[in-house]
């Protein structure tokens, strides 16, 4: 009937309509939070530009040090994956896309015969390794939409346990890069352990930071020695590595949710814009067909008082025929 029909599209509107102010919200929230974190990022790079500095310095000065996260392994037969995704979903592609990649590479390293460990960050990465039978070694989650440098450290210290003592060869990092708001976000592939060269850390990506100049090694002097300070200086240079990953990640998810919920927004707008004007088509139909109702009974109801009219008009000439049969 045209007036069900109408009622069950005034429901669904009603629903979507709901939707899209959830949508809605969301996508504000998310606009705000991306903002955070870029400027979150961007707090961080004076830390990552000058500790990328001092270790361009000692490279400078010559300095060879045999330190636990340099050690290169004659063969690699264990590789640790350190995976970056999202503790929520409605983030669009985001995690779908970093946990894909991560498996592909995951699968690449197994048909080469090499073992391998698994670092989960995020709800979604580890529920989605654990759902598919891998093993995983290590995950956190709770803060991957607004990561401290606690969070790093921690995640930091899982990782150089498993390298140092030699159950990892390799170590793996794995998250989505935040270019700009006007730019697509894509997943990398970094290797994060054993540490490069010396003369080539200078030349590696650290988020949101340029490298520095070369300066003459005679303008520097470490205190208590070059050797020292570099063998204290590795470990929290692969933490600011991982909090820039973690902070760069934030930004994407939020982007990428943003981006989304815009989508699911328009789609919710579109689709009751649809329906409404379904919804009055079936309102049209359902006046039309009252209105045919009402045009149907009333002729009816003309057309039996049609006959009501002549019955009784052929009555009263029966009657009169009977009185002037009786007067003759």
């Amino acid at each position: 009937m045209p007036g069900a029909k109408e009622r069950e599209l005034r429901r669904r509107i009603g629903s979507i309509g709901s939707t899209k102010k959830i949508t809605r919200a969301m996508e504000l929230i998310a606009a705000t939070r991306v903002v955070k974190a870029m400027q979150r990022a961007q707090a961080a790079s004076p830390y990552s530009k000058l500790i990328t500095s001092v270790i361009e310095d000692l490279a400078s000065a010559g300095v060879q040090v045999e330190h636990p996260l340099m050690r290169q392994a004659s063969t690699v037969g264990n590789v640790g994956i350190i995976v970056i995704a999202g503790d929520r979903g409605l983030a669009g592609p985001y995690n779908t896309s970093i946990m894909r990649s991560a498996e592909r590479r995951l699968m690449s390293h197994r048909s080469e015969g090499r073992n391998y460990s698994l670092f989960c960050v995020g709800r979604k990465s580890a529920r989605y390794f654990r759902f598919r039978n891998y093993r995983v070694d290590f995950a956190v989650s709770g803060f991957s939409d607004n990561p401290s440098y606690d969070d790093a450290r921690r995640i930091a210290e899982a990782v150089q346990e498993s390298f140092v003592s030699e159950e990892t060869d390799q170590i793996e990092l794995i998250y989505t890069e935040f270019l700009s708001m006007g730019v697509q976000q894509v997943v990398v592939v970094r290797r994060f352990l054993p540490l490069v060269e010396f003369d080539t850390i200078a030349t590696e990506h650290v988020p949101h930071s340029r490298p520095s100049a070369k300066v003459e090694a005679a303008e520097y002097e470490f205190e208590p020695s070059a050797d020292a300070v570099l063998t204290a200086l590795l470990p929290r240079y692969i933490e600011a590595r991982l909090y820039g990953a973690l902070l760069e990640a934030a930004a994407s998810e939020h982007a990428n949710r943003q981006s989304a919920m815009k989508a699911a927004t328009d789609n919710a707008a579109e689709l009751i814009t649809n329906l409404t004007r379904e919804m009055n088509q079936a309102r049209q139909d359902s006046v039309t067909a009252e209105i045919m109702e009402i045009v149907g009974g009333a002729e009816a109801l003309s057309h039996a008082q049609g006959e009501k009219r002549n019955d009784a008009h052929m009555q009263i000439m029966f009657e009169n025929i009977q009185q002037i049969e009786q007067q003759n």
